[in-house]
């Protein structure tokens, strides 16, 4: 997933960035909102972290004027203010998720792959596509029931696929999920990755559609 963390704690922030990078999604990490203002602007998100308290402003008014614009992109809270109340207003204003600190980083990556399933439609974290069983929660294929290796790359255009069934994905859109910002990006890097991923689950696992971009198989 491609995902945005508005985070202006240096500590904190460097941690939950390099979590959720070797969860295997792309993050660009923004310390104002300023600059997230920007960033959703520019680019689709499937997720954003969100701190409450920041240099130029509030995180419930970001999110307030977000979701007032239409914006349904998933947000998770991630703040120090542990008040239900403060709860209950940042529930209330849009937030899919509400995380205290200081966290677990491996609940914060638990409760980004559940709030990912709910809004992909499916709840159950163990999805079968023909052959294949994908374990959203421990990142794990089988095919068969045989063990599959998947490189973090691999996974997260895996995982991007699996939560838009039956949708087709660009290669843009696709970029757009495994890289943040100022990443290098080779002209092939997609088909290099699809190719590999066919030679692993099947060459019926993945879908082209020419010229138009790639989806899941038929389940």
């Amino acid at each position: 997933m491609r995902i945005l963390l508005i985070e202006d704690a240096l500590s904190l922030g460097e941690a939950v960035h390099d979590q959720v990078t070797e969860d295997g999604h792309a993050v660009d990490w923004m310390q104002c909102l300023k600059h997230a203002e920007t960033s959703v602007a520019t680019t689709t998100y499937d997720l954003i972290l969100l701190d409450l308290m920041l240099p130029d402003g509030r995180g419930l008014d970001f999110l307030r004027r977000r979701r007032k614009a239409g914006d349904t992109t998933p947000v998770i809270i991630l703040t120090a203010r542990d008040q239900i109340s403060d709860r209950i207003e940042g529930l209330n204003a849009g937030a899919d998720d509400y995380l205290v600190k200081p966290f677990d980083l491996s609940e914060l990556s638990a409760r980004i792959a559940a709030v990912a399933r709910r809004y992909s439609g499916n709840p159950n974290p163990l999805i079968r596509v023909g052959e294949l069983e994908i374990d959203l929660v421990n990142h794990s294929v089988r095919r068969a029931g045989h063990g599959v290796e998947l490189t973090a790359r691999e996974w997260a255009l895996l995982e991007s696929l699996v939560q838009h069934p039956g949708a087709l994905l660009s290669r843009a859109q696709l970029e757009d999920h495994l890289y943040a910002f100022g990443a290098e990006i080779e002209s092939n890097t997609v088909e290099v990755h699809i190719s590999r991923m066919r030679k692993k689950l099947g060459h019926a696992s993945i879908e082209t559609v020419r010229g138009m971009g790639y989806r899941l198989g038929r389940r």
